[in-house]
């Protein structure tokens, strides 16, 4: 974000934005470039000048620029939602995580029926009709009921606690179906 290049005489973004003089002591300037208007816009939109100034002046000067990446895309993800902002998209992360984690569980359980899978010559009952994932023991060959409490026991109890639509979280549901 900052210029390496020395301040030319022209106004940085925020200056230009709200129509006042550049000075070298501009607190914008380091941040928002000439050639960028657009960020600083979206950013006064959302905070306000004065609030990016006070923002500025409490975080240390080697982490203004990282708060200033976060002022930027906060902005622009609370103009695109102005609901939910950031927390929509962490709430839509979440919920993509749970699904992968999910397919991963099946996917794994689909490698462990195929993996303990006995030879089908010498088996006379039909493996295409099991379902590793649906598991009925009354039509369940013998040799897929797993009554140890290993592997099917653990892949039944599911670690989440999702409801019908599988999007629950710590906080009780997530903003989007």
């Amino acid at each position: 974000m900052k210029s390496n290049e020395p301040r030319s005489s022209s106004s940085c973004a925020a200056c230009k934005f709200l129509k006042r003089r550049c000075t070298t002591t501009c607190q914008f300037a380091p941040y928002f470039r000439s050639d960028e208007p657009k960020k600083f816009a979206n950013v006064h939109k959302v905070f306000g000048a004065s609030n990016v100034i006070k923002i500025l002046n409490e975080v240390p000067q080697d982490q203004r620029e990282d708060t200033v990446n976060s002022l930027v895309y906060e902005a622009e993800v609370r103009l695109r939602d102005p609901v939910y902002g950031c927390i929509g998209a962490i709430a839509s992360l979440q919920r993509k995580m749970v699904e992968l984690q999910h397919d991963l569980m099946v996917t794994k359980a689909h490698l462990a029926y195929y993996e303990a899978k006995p030879s089908s010559t010498t088996s006379n009952c039909s493996l295409l009709d099991y379902d590793p994932l649906n598991v009925n023991i009354v039509n369940t060959p013998s040799f897929f009921v797993d009554t140890s409490g290993g592997f099917l026991d653990s892949f039944c109890q599911n670690t989440f606690a999702m409801d019908q639509t599988g999007s629950n979280n710590e906080f009780g549901q997530f903003p989007f179906p």
